[in-house]
């Protein structure tokens, strides 16, 4: 057969996608399948065919950021006296701002504060969710967490707004406490000292404290969205980290026009969890690159793209090296990915060396 040598090429599909594919020849020689190769040159190396997953990915735009963004709003009317800074990180019993001196203080819970809680109000989650605060905070320790606003919450109430500066009533509202989830981070602050609000202004937006990536996945790349699956994360800089998808949208929306006015089609969101969040420092909405795996083949022999041979008369094939001599060996190929290539051909296995240029 005659051969030629490959170099590697790559292509992109609208994202960046990396693939390898075939180029000009090198070298052209007549021999029959399986027939010796000339003897070896200092020009070639070898390697050795591996048997495992090939994973090839693509990399498309995100947005490293933190997760769980949430509105707070006033509930009292006054002015503002202190106000959390702009990336600050505001943990449980300490103020989100103060109104006329009186703090809106941070609880963790999921249940928001949508009622007066005090002596004689009917059980429910929302005081437990109160208690279990109290009790995180050091007080109530005659109290019993578990919704009944008895007279040993009333007393644990009391003690925590003597050192909260506010009013012992012995009652909680909306006005001296907010319930999100855990630690938040103030994303954004909408007001300032000295404004005056009045219940049900937005004074702030929140996330929590857990780094993520967003991705708006063009539709047409949803099939590469899979809840739980690997992805490379390069943040800026060119650091990588690893991450794994957290959640897929369902709904897909609509990307919106271009410069030009012409709609860019429909993307669906994508939400990745960072397996070392540390690492990646305290940027806040940076744009980052995602390798996300496209196509896997799985328990399958590869070798690096250049060591395919292009043959003359169609198809390709490997040089394999024994000792001092080589053959040439017709192959099948499958998939690509990470500069490798799927190959099936006869007598070929698992640590077979083959040729290939010498770097």
């Amino acid at each position: 057969m005659r051969v030629r040598r490959l170099a590697v090429l790559s292509a992109g599909l609208g994202v960046t996608v990396t693939l390898a594919g075939a180029a000009t020849a090198a070298v052209m020689m007549n021999s029959g399948a399986g027939a010796p190769a000339p003897s070896a040159s200092a020009a070639r190396s070898t390697v050795e065919i591996t048997r495992g997953d090939l994973v090839d990915t693509t990399s498309v735009d995100g947005t490293l950021t933190y997760a769980g963004e949430r509105r707070v709003y006033a509930g009292a009317p006054g002015t503002v006296t202190a106000v959390a800074r702009e990336g600050a990180t505001v943990t449980r019993g300490h103020a989100l701002l103060k109104v006329d001196r009186r703090p809106l203080v941070l609880m963790y819970g999921s249940i928001p504060a949508y009622r007066t809680m005090r002596r004689g109000v009917v059980d429910g989650p929302d005081v437990q969710q109160l208690e279990a605060n109290l009790k995180a905070l050091g007080y109530g320790d005659d109290m019993t967490v578990d919704g009944e606003f008895t007279y040993a919450t009333d007393q644990a109430v009391r003690e925590w707004q003597e050192d909260r500066g506010l009013a012992e009533t012995g009652a909680v509202a909306a006005d001296q406490v907010v319930f999100l989830n855990g630690p938040v981070r103030v994303s954004s602050a909408e007001v300032e000292v000295g404004d005056a609000v009045a219940p049900g202004r937005r004074v702030f937006t929140v996330t929590s404290t857990r780094r993520t990536v967003h991705v708006d996945l063009d539709s047409d790349y949803q099939s590469m969205a899979r809840k739980g699956a690997p992805v490379t994360v390069e943040l800026p800089g060119g650091r990588k980290v690893k991450g794994t998808i957290s959640s897929v949208g369902t709904v897909a929306k609509s990307s919106g026009g271009d410069d030009r006015g012409e709609d860019e089609g429909a993307t669906i969101d994508v939400d990745i969890t960072l397996k070392s969040p540390k690492k990646v420092g305290r940027f806040d909405q940076a744009p980052v690159t995602v390798a996300m795996e496209s196509e896997r083949a799985e328990d399958v022999l590869s070798v690096p793209v250049e060591a395919l041979l292009a043959l003359a008369e169609g198809g390709f094939g490997v040089e394999v090296v024994e000792g001092a001599s080589s053959r040439y060996v017709r192959v099948e190929t499958g998939k690509y990915g990470g500069g490798r290539v799927e190959i099936t051909g006869s007598g070929l296995a698992a640590g077979t060396k083959v040729g290939v240029p010498a770097q």
